[in-house]
């Protein structure tokens, strides 16, 4: 049978294509397909000196999924290593969002980049290299405090499932501690320590002290206690202490993550060991800067942001945020972790917003920028009435941006204004009629736009309208007030006489008592000069019928007497006659 190759080749052709579109059918539509991706170290192990430099490689694997994204902080202890550099060279990643960076202080290694269409698909595709340089000898270990791998599918899946970690012996092998034989616990011998601490009382809270303190409770048949911390969560304790101690204080611990450990001893031996896990970050997260991606002057109402940062040991919690001098308000920290944030809605103006980020330990790095709010284009009115008459239909015109909300203000002298809204139609017009509402008065009138994302402009110039009252008002109106002004000048009047009858009366009345009053006086005056007068004369003849040895005397005495009372008489009967007068 003879084959034709051409044929052969163009049916194999086909065949491959079919088969690896139903591979393809099936790899989307079948459930439970897992696709995964990794990060790890190569080398995972090894053992160096004090004074010599390594290198570890961060790898990434997605082997049965295409991945265009990734991200990571490496934690490396920094008082046994120092990172010298760090190397791009053959790197699966085309872009770096965030260029790899390290801090030796805070023992981290930051990495975040994108691998452009199709994206990598393979076991082990190289991101960066690290080296590093031995300071101390030990145990180093190396892992990721956080990591994302994502998927090229368009949506952003984080498909990272696991992450690997790599442990090196520094200054040779270093012996374990060697573990105390203890023999198998029996019923006789005590329980665990129940172990509490004031200090970082939740094992699964980070704490910013690093000054830690443990307690636990002592029964009378305890013999010795054993302790011991570090940052193995299954270590044996081998510092003893006899007499036993009820507690614990230990200073200026590194941050990390710890475990303190506790054991009795009886007279029946040691019994069953506690655990107490305790987390120290006493360092700020990464400092950081707020980006707009509007720009720093939009007409965005609502300009969105990037301020999101890291933190290489407890990581980050929430972010705290304050917009000019409104109050603080509190964002998730994962809400941001790779993503932008909207801010709530603002009006035109210059104003600062503030970011606080807190790790989970409550320590927390500021960063602030100024931005402005651009307002848009004023709405412009086109037409209007000077003046109308109360009860008449009102309209204005004008135009502005297409589908938005016109708000016409109105007020009156200093009166509070009041607002009316319309929208405008697909291009823009927009017309406002009132239906005889407006009360007579002089209008000041004018127009702001908000359109349809929020955003709002400066009012418009000010338009005046008179709204009059209709012409038989205003004649009822003149006839009210003029025939108000005459009664209120008959009143006066009416007023004016009946106070200046009031006064006449009430000074005839007074004058009546003072000459009543006066006449009295005379009476009373003249009767006692008549009294007077009758005495005195009554006197003189007594000294008339005296002897004339002092006649002389006498008779000078006798003119005086006289004198003196016709003078008086003469001064009351003139004072009489001024009172009269008055």
């Amino acid at each position: 049978m003879k084959i034709n190759i051409k044929n052969h080749k163009k049916y194999r052709k086909h065949l491959i294509i079919t088969v690896c579109f139903i591979l393809t059918v099936f790899s989307v539509l079948l459930p439970g397909t897992v696709k995964a991706a990794s990060l790890f170290f190569s080398p995972t192990a090894g053992s160096y000196n004090v004074g010599d430099t390594f290198s570890a490689s961060v790898y990434v694997s997605s082997a049965d999924q295409s991945m265009n994204a990734a991200s990571g902080v490496v934690s490396f202890p920094r008082d046994k290593l120092e990172v010298s550099s760090i190397s791009k060279t053959g790197s699966v990643i085309t872009l770096w969002v965030q260029e790899p960076s390290f801090s030796n202080s805070a023992g981290t290694i930051n990495f975040e980049g994108i691998v452009l269409n199709p994206g990598f698909t393979g076991a082990s595709g190289k991101i960066i290299t690290i080296n590093f340089k031995v300071k101390t000898g030990g145990t180093a270990l190396l892992n990721f405090s956080s990591g994302s791998v994502l998927a090229n599918d368009g949506q952003g899946t984080n498909i990272l499932a696991t992450l690997g970690g790599a442990q090196f012996s520094l200054g040779g092998v270093v012996q374990p501690i060697p573990e105390t034989t203890t023999p198998s616990v029996v019923s006789d011998t005590t329980s665990a320590p129940v172990i509490s601490s004031s200090t970082h009382p939740d094992q699964n809270k980070w704490y910013n002290n690093s000054n830690a303190k443990f307690t636990w409770p002592l029964s009378n048949d305890i013999m010795s206690v054993r302790l011991l911390y570090d940052k193995n969560s299954n270590s044996q304790p081998n510092i003893v202490y006899t007499p036993p101690i009820a507690e614990k204080e230990i200073d200026n611990i590194a941050d990390g993550i710890y475990y303190f450990h506790a054991q009795f001893k009886n007279k029946y031996g040691w019994g069953d060991i506690s655990h107490f896990k305790f987390q120290i970050d006493t360092q700020s997260p990464e400092p950081f800067t707020i980006k707009f991606v509007d720009g720093e002057k939009t007409d965005n109402p609502r300009p969105i942001v990037i301020f999101d940062t890291t933190d290489a040991l407890s990581g980050i919690d929430y972010y705290k945020v304050k917009i000019g001098d409104s109050d603080f308000f509190n964002v998730d920290g994962q809400i941001l972790k790779n993503n932008s944030y909207t801010l709530p809605l603002q009006t035109p103006g210059e104003r600062t917003i503030l970011v606080q980020a807190f790790d989970k330990a409550g320590n927390y790095a500021t960063a602030s920028a100024d931005f402005t709010i651009e307002s848009i284009n004023t709405p412009i009115i086109s037409d209007w009435p000077a003046k109308i008459q109360r009860g008449d239909v009102l309209t204005i015109k004008g135009k502005t941006y297409p589908d938005s909300q016109v708000t016409i203000w109105f007020q009156i002298g200093t009166k509070q204004p009041f607002s009316q809204i319309v929208k405008s139609d697909r291009d823009g017009n927009f017309v406002f009629t009132d239906y005889g509402t407006l009360k007579s008065g002089i209008y000041q009138i004018w127009a702001e736009v908000t359109d349809s994302r929020g955003a709002k402009s400066n009012p418009t110039d000010k338009i005046t309208i008179v709204v009059e009252q209709p012409a038989f008002l205003k004649i009822g109106s003149w006839a009210f007030s003029s025939l108000t002004v005459i009664i209120l000048l008959l009143i006066f009047v009416t007023l004016l006489i009946s106070l200046i009858m009031y006064g006449w009366y009430r000074i005839s009345l007074f004058k009546n008592k003072l000459r009543k009053e006066v006449f009295e006086a005379e009476q009373s005056l003249q009767k006692a000069f008549n009294s007077l007068r009758e005495d005195i004369t009554n006197q003189i003849k007594m000294f008339e019928k005296s002897g004339s040895q002092f006649a002389e005397k006498k008779e000078k005495t006798i003119r005086k007497l006289k004198k003196d009372l016709e003078d008086a008489e003469t001064s009351v009967k003139k004072e009489i006659k001024d009172i009269k007068k008055i």
